[in-house]
């Protein structure tokens, strides 16, 4: 994993460094910014008091190593499970660096991506894209605990109800499980054809693996400062590694309060649809 540093650009190709530095602009060429939110979505993030810097980008061509399966045994196939955890927070590591270059408080809007490629079957290429975005009034200090800019899937509308509520995003928070899920033996198989039964073995495995990458997406989310998580999901995906291994990836995005003193907004109002008139 590389060694986090804020402002750094060793990770980055040296083009990204050099066209985000220049974007920031400097003496007499202006700031310019990118983006992938949607209209409202940046009329929203702006209303919530943040303007938009850049589309951020990290990316990550991953080898997943080769991993033993019992075919009779019900397990985390804890090779697979760090692989794709470790690939992710690469492609997030560079992301962030990204909006570091750029001056940016946060991203929103993240995306995670993930593409296989025919060069290799056991290679797959993780993204992490987003807006980096950063606040008018409170520069730096809605960053994380360890200088990183916050990271949130939430989208632009999202953002600014959840400002509005009283709370801030802190980080993405991840958690991965690979699982083998055991094989019926033939007498298994055998005993519930033609019958309504609870497949047991395929219930307990399941359940037992989605509840780890849960676990381990809410430690990760209260290691960053979080105080809740928001927009959770868990998502189920098989890279071709069986079809009884499956790996379980929960995320979302950890929250805290904004403070102690905040003025939160009335809930009726948050929960009003603001239009724009794309004809005015």
């Amino acid at each position: 994993m590389p060694e986090y540093t804020p402002g750094s650009a060793a990770n980055l190709p040296a083009g990204a460094a050099t066209r985000l530095r220049a974007m920031r602009g400097a003496g007499e060429q202006p700031a310019f910014f990118t983006s992938d939110l949607s209209v409202d979505e940046f009329l929203l993030v702006e209303h919530a008091g943040f303007e938009a810097l850049g589309l951020v980008l990290g990316s990550c061509i991953y080898h997943v190593g080769f991993q033993w399966q019992k075919w009779s045994v019900s397990q985390e196939l804890p090779v697979l499970t760090r692989a794709m955890y470790d690939a992710r927070e690469l492609a997030m590591t560079r992301m962030e660096e990204e909006a570091d270059l750029l001056g940016a408080d946060g991203v929103v809007g993240v995306r995670l991506v993930f593409k296989q490629y025919a060069m290799d079957e056991n290679v797959l290429e993780f993204q992490a894209i987003g807006t980096a975005i950063r606040h008018r009034e409170k520069t730096g200090s809605l960053r994380t605990k360890d200088n990183r800019p916050f990271t949130s899937d939430l989208s632009g509308q999202d953002l600014w109800k959840l400002m509005q509520g009283g709370y801030r995003p802190v980080s993405l928070a991840m958690g991965a499980c690979v699982y083998h899920i055991a094989h019926l033996s033939f007498m298994q198989a055998l005993k519930q054809v033609g019958r309504n039964q609870e497949m047991t073995i395929y219930t307990e495995a399941t359940y037992a693996a989605r509840e780890l990458a849960l676990e381990r997406m809410q430690r990760e989310a209260q290691e960053r400062g979080g105080a809740g998580v928001v927009g959770a999901r868990v998502e189920e995906s098989n890279w071709g590694w069986g079809a009884n291994a499956i790996e379980f990836f929960a995320v979302g995005t950890a929250v805290v309060p904004i403070g102690n003193g905040a003025v939160r907004t009335p809930l009726d109002h948050v929960q009003k649809v603001i239009t724009f008139d794309a004809t005015a």
